[in-house]
């Protein structure tokens, strides 16, 4: 699709589509959109849901216009897409990244969004409770970060191929340019004080990239937002405990 927005210039999105009814609009992270796919599907199964997951600019070798260069682009870009497919009480769901650009999405205010979920979320500079500094970790390491247990989602980068390999150095491209090293704008708490669409803040409590304090600080920063704790999960909900995940979001797309 080619979306064009009042103040971002026009780009292509690969979005991924699957099943009919009440939409939601999935956000990846720095995994990509391979970390919500499989989640969007297991949604639309069991679910009346109409689930989108679109492949943000310069993941997986995706084209990236030269002038959207910040998370609050992509966040238009992102609502361009529903003023695009003519969307309204779209849920928007943001994991790691995808959760910041939630956030901004928020900001926005556009009225074709009924609620946004921050599912451990970067992007808030809380003192004392970093980002995990993703660029100085191993793939190894970054494991043993995200997940209650980790050995069950090891990947075994002998397994790799040329293309994902090629793929995963462009995402990390990616996240450096929109997010920066510490994933992290001093001015975002400040402006979230502003939001009035429903948020809900769930948070994997076992997560060491970004810990469950600093998902109390994103549920307090939004005047809106609720905050769902979810035991033995890490920083991918989606992945980790997806029957829990698609429970609770259910119950927030139903609430009036």
């Amino acid at each position: 699709m080619t979306i064009t927005t009042y103040d971002v210039p026009p780009a292509t999105l690969t979005v991924d589509e699957v099943g009919a009814g009440r939409p939601f609009l999935l956000l990846h992270g720095g995994a990509g959109p391979v970390s919500f796919l499989g989640f969007a599907a297991r949604l639309a199964a069991e679910r009346p849901a109409r689930v989108l997951t679109p492949t943000l600019p310069g993941w997986n070798g995706t084209p990236r216009p030269a002038e959207i260069t910040t998370v609050r682009d992509l966040a238009r870009l992102q609502v361009g897409l529903l003023e695009h497919l003519d969307l309204t009480g779209v849920t928007v769901v943001g994991n790691s990244i995808g959760g910041w650009l939630a956030a901004e999405m928020a900001l926005l205010a556009s009225p074709r969004v009924s609620g946004v979920v921050i599912m451990n979320g970067v992007g808030l500079d809380v003192p004392g409770h970093p980002v995990a500094d993703f660029f100085a970790l191993s793939l190894d390491e970054l494991t043993d970060l995200s997940y209650a247990d980790p050995d069950r989602f090891r990947p075994d980068p002998s397994t790799f191929s040329d293309a994902q390999r090629a793929a995963m150095a462009g995402n990390r491209e990616a996240i450096a340019l929109y997010a920066g090293r510490t994933m992290a704008d001093p001015t975002l708490a400040t402006r979230l004080s502003t939001v009035d669409v429903p948020a809900m803040v769930l948070w994997g409590q076992s997560d060491r990239v970004v810990d469950p304090e600093y998902g109390l600080a994103y549920a307090a920063a939004i005047p809106t937002a609720s905050h769902v704790p979810l035991e033995h999960t890490g920083h991918l909900p989606q992945l980790e405990s997806p029957e829990r995940t698609i429970e609770a979001l259910w119950e927030f797309s139903q609430k009036p």
